[in-house]
């Protein structure tokens, strides 16, 4: 199978240096690109399995490179960028990406993210149970426990539950959530949103008012932590 490819499109030569050195050592063979037209034209010709993108790249803005890419794979895309307005998060993800890291950056996080957008993609789907500290969510039966205990959730709960089970450790926007759970009507509902994700910690947590399992990425969206 060989080691996962990850294509690196920065216009800054340092940065992907930085990032050659750091997978390379951590078993993942790299490429690069400098331009938003190398970078698509590599993704077209030779998928990699991972795309690491800047958003300021001289030939065209980085949120254009997620749409173009996403016309032609669903490859895993991480966004890595100075910028870190909420406006650009959500647009990023709104277009495709699936995680958002701002520079500057540690080298542990990323590579935590790399590893969880890499986890191999027929796991992920074919997936029916998601498990976190206490919690367990099985999503073919629809059962939800902790400790062993059957929760009991509403109609709406649940569905909300299995959006964010789904895509466990990935963040998802307001406005994503709501239109899978609510419908494209609903997409400006965050206050609706907060009562549900509320009601659902209060049933799934711990310690509510300080979540570990359903996280709050602020004005972006939620993420649901599956245990390691």
């Amino acid at each position: 199978m060989g080691n996962p490819r990850v294509l690196v499109v920065d216009d800054e030569a340092q940065i992907r240096k930085f990032l050659r050195i750091s997978l390379g050592a951590n078993g993942y063979e790299v490429t690069e690109a400098a331009t938003a037209a190398a970078g698509i034209a590599m993704v077209r010709a030779a998928p990699p399995d991972l795309l690491i993108l800047d958003l300021g790249l001289p030939d065209m803005d980085g949120q254009e490179v997620i749409t173009a890419v996403r016309e032609t794979s669903d490859l895993p895309i991480i966004v890595l960028s100075v910028r870190s307005l909420e406006f650009d998060k959500v647009e990023a993800l709104d277009r495709g990406a699936n995680d958002y890291v701002v520079k500057p950056f540690g080298v542990a996080e990323l590579m935590a993210r790399v590893r969880v957008v890499l986890r191999p993609r027929g796991a992920k789907d074919a997936a029916d149970v998601v498990e976190s500290g206490g919690v367990r969510i099985d999503l073919a039966r629809r059962v939800v426990t902790r400790d062993g205990d059957e929760l009991h959730l509403s109609r709406k709960e649940w569905d909300l539950l299995a959006v964010l089970a789904g895509q466990a450790d990935h963040v998802l926007t307001h406005r994503f959530i709501l239109k899978e759970v609510w419908g494209p009507a609903h997409t400006d509902d965050t206050a609706y949103l907060r009562v549900y994700v509320n009601q659902l910690r209060q049933k799934l947590e711990t310690d509510p008012a300080r979540p570990t399992l359903i996280v709050t990425d602020p004005g972006v969206g939620y993420r649901l932590k599956r245990g390691e």
